[in-house]
């Protein structure tokens, strides 16, 4: 017998990143739209972490965090959704890991793997990255290995108004 489709929200987990102009701004706004997002309540919200840059260009340190949601948006529509925010915060895609006033990926989305060419589900350097780990740990500390350990990622002292 073929399993049943499962029905109702889903737990997905959103990661946010900005390095550009008010970064803290640029995450609460984030926050709030994601808040507003069709059949979305937000969960919980991880601390926000100050992280060195990785990859791509010379360009300034990342304030990152973590959202986790439960949503009846499909993966498709919350990729349109993070990305309707990041077009929101005047995000320009000029280089890849290149500056950014917000980036928003979807880390995990229930227990679902998706391949496609534009959206691979769970991220695909979910575990690679320190500045994902760290504030994933505090929404969903059992989706992160407890010997997982990173560099150059700084908890701030300020954290997301809910």
């Amino acid at each position: 017998m073929a399993e049943a489709a499962k029905t109702g929200p889903r737990r997905a987990h959103l990661g946010l990143g900005t390095n550009l102009g008010d970064r803290m701004a640029h995450l609460r706004a984030a926050l709030a739209g994601i808040g507003a997002f069709a059949g979305t309540r937000v969960v919980a919200v991880s601390r926000v972490y100050e992280t060195d840059p990785v990859g791509g260009p010379e360009q300034g340190p990342y304030l990152n965090a973590v959202v986790a949601i439960d949503t009846t948006l499909t993966p498709r529509e919350l990729l349109a959704a993070g990305q309707a925010l990041e077009h929101e915060a005047h995000r320009v895609r000029l280089e890849r890991w290149g500056p950014r006033t917000l980036d928003v990926d979807i880390l995990t989305y229930d227990d679902e793997t998706v391949d496609e060419p534009d959206l691979v589900i769970p991220h695909p350097r979910l575990g690679e990255r320190g500045f994902v780990l760290a504030p994933l740990r505090d929404v969903a500390p059992g989706l992160v290995d407890a010997e997982a350990t990173w560099e150059g990622v700084r908890p701030t002292a300020e954290v997301l108004d809910r």
